[in-house]
Formats: C-alpha cells, structure tokens, sequence
C-alpha cells in the first residue's frame, strides 16, 4: 500500500453558520436546511456529530440518525473469501480521491446523490488535508473505493463503489486498518444497513456516539 496519509491538515475560516444540535433531529435523523459545503461549515458539522447530504435535489441536509452506524476498529468481518480478494488488488491511499466520489456519485448507481457541488466541496477538504480515499486497482484499472473525512482520531466513511467483486470491502478493509495504526478511536459509516452490519458494523445510540465522538477529535 502506498501513499501519503500523515501531512498535518490545514484549519480553514470557521465558518459564518450557527450549526443546530445532532439532538433535533427528527424521525429520519434530518436536523436542518440550508448552510453551505465551504471547508470551515464541513468541519464544524463533523466535530458536532452532524453529515450533510442533498435535500430535494438543491438543497443541503444535515443528519444525525439515530441509531448510528458505527464499525469497530477491532470489528470487522474479514472473511477467507475477502482474504483472498485482498490479495488480487493493490490499494492505494490519496491518489485519485476526486474520481473515487465521482464513481461513488454515478447517477447510473442506486442512490447516486453525490453531485458536483459536493465533489468540489470535499475535493477542497482533501486539498486541505482533511479528506481522504483508498483506491482498489486491478491491471491498473480502478475498480473500487471509498472516501471520508478524518478528524484526529476520527473517520467517517462516505460512500464506497466498486465494479469488481469484493472491491468496495478491500477498501473498506484498507481504511479501517490504516486508521486504527494511526491510533484512530471512532470509525463512523452513518445508517447501518444489513451489508455492512455482516461487516460489522453496528448500531450506537446518538448519545454514545456523540460522547466517542467528542473524545476521538480533541
């Protein structure tokens, strides 16, 4: 495995907003509209237990889902299948990660919802330091991913694809172990659902999340 993942991350303005609480959010985790994606308005969201996605095609969503999908740095699942699926890629890190959210956002995919607004966006924040990708590639062809964001000894997991078997897990794998040698606490996949759960992935009150959440970035 190759790449850069150790250059300290840049701080950028704070941002103008005044995010709401992780604690508002309704039924389906929604806690508010509007804001922007500027670097300084993702970081605060992150620190306070909070994510954005589009909300009706041009706005912007916050969600803090409660329960939360939370994967164990010790937890994963690693199959004998998965072992072996290892062995046949070579995983980078930080090497392609605009064109990683650019697979992970083919509108010709299920739930295809990263647009280009939040490329840029998270393209900014992996400039500065603060986001990051693992690239799977077979042949030289990529052929899976995944992209988040890590602040201090927290990650959140994005989003992942993969057009090979098992490539998105290789991926996964690659990540988690890069953060928990980092000394990463918290590794943070947003809604659990029954894929990742035969991961490992498992479901964690909003306010245990929030307290692991509060130690793993400060």
């Amino acid at each position: 495995m190759t790449g850069p993942w150790s250059i300290d991350p840049v701080e950028p303005p704070r941002t103008t907003w005044r995010l709401p609480s992780p604690t508002v959010a309704d039924a389906d985790g929604l806690v508010g509209v509007g804001a922007d994606l500027q670097p300084g308005t993702l970081l605060s969201a992150y620190r306070g237990g909070l994510f954005p996605m589009p909300f009706r095609r041009k706005l912007i969503g916050w969600w803090s889902p409660d329960p939360r999908g939370v994967l164990p740095l010790d937890g994963m699942i690693v199959s004998r299948s998965l072992r072996r699926s290892r062995a046949r890629f070579d995983v980078t890190f930080d090497t392609a990660f605009t064109e990683v959210m650019r697979r992970c956002g083919d509108p010709r995919r299920p739930h295809g919802w990263i647009n280009d607004e939040f490329v840029h966006a998270y393209t900014q924040l992996h400039e500065l330091g603060w986001a990051h990708s693992a690239e799977v590639w077979r042949d030289g062809e990529l052929v899976g991913g995944l992209y988040g964001v890590r602040i201090g000894r927290f990650f959140a997991g994005e989003s992942m694809f993969h057009t090979a078997t098992d490539a998105s897990k290789v991926a996964l794998h690659a990540l988690v172990e890069r953060h928990r040698d980092a000394g990463g606490l918290l590794f943070d996949v947003q809604w659990s659902t029954p894929h990742l759960a035969s991961l490992g992935v498992v479901d964690t009150p909003r306010v245990e999340y929030l307290r692991r959440l509060a130690v793993a970035t400060h």
